[in-house]
């Protein structure tokens, strides 16, 4: 299987977090304010044993979440994971009784004995409906380093806002400031190149993008089917008073039972640059050649036409009805739609989806009248069809959508290790409904022996790291997956982040990204090779807490993460009950093998590493 890791969960290579220490020697003269004379200092380090406890997840929530798994994805350590998605369909902005071309249904049935002339049944008609989901574009600080208007994927010098990508003659940055194609010599494919064009519609052309999280084949289509969703997804909980949100779970089966119409079903054939579609030519400006304006300009995604005839019986033909009166009453109506998708031959595909963004388009035409600018004689009206879209949401930040991840069931000797309440051996931890680890520091208590030891010793505390060391053994047997870029060690009691980080230059906002805070670790460290090697945690300031502060030896909690800076919690049903994981694990479908301190291997032995300076 030919996976993809680059994309929003691109791993970082070679990047090396551990500090290097050398003596202080001289540089450090001071203690709690004491002058320390002719007492030379030297760093040294201590390894004391951290305790891993395997835990499996049995089902997750999967509602209000940031992206949506789709499609399939195979683990070699695992198994497969199949995800599907059941949305919403929401009025715009959650706006009931909407008009459907110039008037409003009651209007039109009353238009043969009102006054005007204009007021006629509109025959609303669907021409085409189109559903629009966005794949993710590449985020970060470096996808146009140069900021030239390409990606650096396609940038012939990303470093280079004067570099010429498609050799025209014209800089990348001249032909972002012109409108011009920088990645085609010929933006308007007219035969005259951009750097001898006299005038050219400026930006009327399909942009490229890098894509993320699509793992798969890119180059080969996948299988993609929507159908109507006949199951009412609750907003609110009816249980708490209707004041807390409804909470669907990942095991949650809504096919067959729960579906009804094929909307659409067929090959999705994935591309990386904009959909555009242009405006109508309007013959009464001559001088003006609007099919050459962009109409619509859709981002890279699945762009698919669902059934006209449907939308047709149950949207546009509802006008005026009770079924479009409310957001709730079209709720109760629809209910929503539900997708999946599969590869088209031993590929599985899986995708991650932003449905935030992800709309229906309907569009359609209706009769107009012309009057010819004379009103009161109609001997000379005509009547003529004018275009219009009405455009659906999908799972819009008031909606809501549901994500079901059916899994295999785990291999025997990996079941057989969670939920034990023994040290483990091999840490095991996957996304979605998968698993995750609880560690301890020190021992399997409270470690406070171990603490008052360095509180009483008054080591000064430098660094302090715990090291997870890869089994790649296990790994390169099972075959190639795609390794976690990153890890997520937080506090197991609430899921909060056990770091803190300055608000006021990197706040906690913005796109997915596993790029965000990197000097707060859990990303992967890979060999020469480009395999992982280990994932270290710079967990000093949480020492320093137990150490200096009396803070409590908590419980942490080990995961996978699609982003550090988001402490939200997902409810969770766990082998010994419910409980609760950090919700960027969730939309996160990788996994990984690690060590654990309960083995022989003492080179890979999970281990904390503290680092010190003390008096000689």
């Amino acid at each position: 299987m030919n996976f993809y890791k680059k994309l929003v969960f691109s791993a970082i290579a070679g990047l090396s977090l551990m500090t290097t220490f050398v003596s202080c020697e001289d540089e450090l003269d001071t203690i709690a304010g004491d002058v320390i004379s002719g007492e030379p200092f030297s760093a040294k380090k201590a390894v004391y044993d951290v305790f891993a406890y395997n835990k499996k997840i049995k089902s997750v929530q999967t509602n209000g979440l940031p992206l949506y798994q789709l499609g399939t994805y195979v683990d070699p350590v695992y198994g497969k994971t199949t995800a599907y998605i059941n949305t919403q369909v929401r009025l715009a902005s959650g706006v009931g009784n909407p008009t459907f071309g110039i008037y409003t249904q009651d209007t039109e049935d009353g238009s043969a004995t009102d006054d005007s002339v204009t007021t006629i049944p509109e025959n609303e008609t669907v021409k085409e409906v189109t559903l629009f989901i966005p794949y993710l574009k590449k985020s970060g600080t470096f996808s146009d380093a140069d900021s030239d208007g390409v990606e650096d994927a396609f940038d012939a010098d990303s470093t280079d806002p004067n570099s010429d990508s498609d050799g025209d003659g014209l800089t990348d940055a001249q032909e972002q400031s012109l409108g011009t194609n920088p990645l085609s010599s010929d933006t308007d494919g007219d035969g005259t190149a951009d750097a001898d064009e006299e005038s050219v519609v400026a930006n009327a052309y399909a942009k490229q993008y890098e894509i993320d999280s699509i793992y798969g084949d890119k180059a080969v289509p996948f299988n993609f089917k929507v159908e109507r969703s006949t199951y009412f997804l609750r907003d609110v909980d009816p249980t708490q008073n209707f004041e807390q949100r409804q909470i669907y779970f990942s095991d949650f089966a809504f096919s067959p039972t729960f579906v009804s119409d094929v909307l659409f079903d067929g090959e999705v054939t994935i591309n990386e640059t904009e959909t555009i579609t242009f405006k109508e030519n309007d013959p009464d400006t001559e001088d003006t050649d609007e099919s050459k304006e962009v109409d619509l300009r859709l981002a890279p995604g699945i762009i698919v036409n669902l059934d006209k005839d449907f939308f047709q019986e149950n949207f546009i033909d509802k006008e005026g009805d009770t079924e479009l009166l409310s957001q709730t009453n079209f709720q109760e109506f629809l209910r929503g739609i539900y997708l999946s998708a599969s590869g088209t031959t031993s590929e599985d595909v899986m995708l991650l989806l932003d449905l935030l963004n992800a709309k229906i388009y309907v569009n359609y035409e209706y009769d107009k009248v012309d009057t010819n600018d004379t009103a009161t004689d109609t001997s000379d009206d005509t009547i003529f069809k004018t275009d219009a879209t009405y455009v659906l949401d999908l799972s819009s930040s008031s909606g809501n959508a549901v994500n079901t991840l059916i899994n295999e069931d785990y291999p025997a000797d990996i079941a057989g290790k969670m939920d034990t309440g023994e040290n483990a051996d091999r840490i095991y931890i996957r996304g979605g409904a998968g698993s995750f680890a609880e560690i301890k520091l020190f021992d399997e208590n409270n470690g406070r022996d171990a603490i008052t030891e360095i509180k009483n010793n008054n080591w000064i505390i430098n660094e302090a790291n715990i090291v997870f060391y890869i089994d790649r053994t296990t790994l390169d047997a099972a075959g190639n997956g795609v390794e976690p870029p990153r890890l997520y060690l937080y506090n197991a009691e609430d899921n909060a982040a056990i770091y803190s980080y300055p608000v006021s230059t990197e706040l906690p906002n913005g796109p997915l990204s596993l790029t965000a805070l990197t000097g707060f670790d859990g990303i992967i460290e890979e060999s020469s090779d480009g395999k992982g090697f280990t994932y270290t945690f710079r967990i000093t300031e949480y020492l320093n807490n137990l150490v200096v502060r009396d803070a409590d030896n908590i419980t942490l909690g080990l995961t996978v993460t699609s982003d550090v800076r988001f402490g939200i919690s997902a409810e969770a049903m766990l082998e010994d009950g419910e409980g609760k994981v950090p919700l960027m694990s969730v939309i996160n479908p990788f996994g990984t093998v690690l060590y654990g301190s309960n083995t022989s291997d003492e080179d890979k032995k999970l281990k904390l590493e503290v680092f010190y300076t003390e008096a000689n």
